[in-house]
């Protein structure tokens, strides 16, 4: 047993080079290639953070701008639509108030054309009396004319 104690002692004697070279490798991967690795890997996880909050942000904006549009647009119908009303109001009282006229005016043309009409029956009347006495006293004329005869 002893031999193997020692030879357990010469392998560990002869490993010790190979353990602080194993030591010295890792401080050295460490520092040179895991340490840069490290912090490249940090900046672009920041990098691509921020790139995220940017692109986040953008569409927040994008959102905002997108809304106030739609704000604006409705706004601007409203007006379109509003004046569209004030002309087609107008147009109705312009309509009204031409209908109105039209009808003073048939309403003075009939009643203009009643007079008339009236004052033309009371010439016909009078005429129509004077023709029927003159007739009459043709007819009587003729009747009295014919007895005496």
């Amino acid at each position: 047993m002893e031999q193997t104690v020692q030879a357990l002692g010469g392998i560990l004697l002869k490993s010790i080079p190979t353990i602080i070279l194993l030591i010295i490798l890792h401080f050295y991967l460490k520092a040179m290639l895991f340490g840069p690795l490290d912090r490249v890997l940090k900046e672009r996880r920041k990098l691509t953070e921020g790139a995220r909050e940017l692109a986040e942000n953008s569409l927040a904006a994008a959102a905002r701008k997108a809304d106030e549009y739609e704000a604006k647009l409705r706004e601007a119908r409203a007006a379109v639509y509003r004046q569209q009303e004030e002309i087609r109001k107008r147009w109705l009282e312009e309509q009204a108030k031409q209908v109105m006229e039209a009808r003073a005016h048939s309403d003075s043309a009939v009643k203009a054309a009643r007079e008339a009409l009236a004052r033309d029956a009371a010439e016909a009347r009078k005429s129509l009396q004077e023709t029927s006495v003159a007739v009459a006293d043709q007819i009587v004329a003729m009747v009295l004319g014919r007895r005496a005869a």
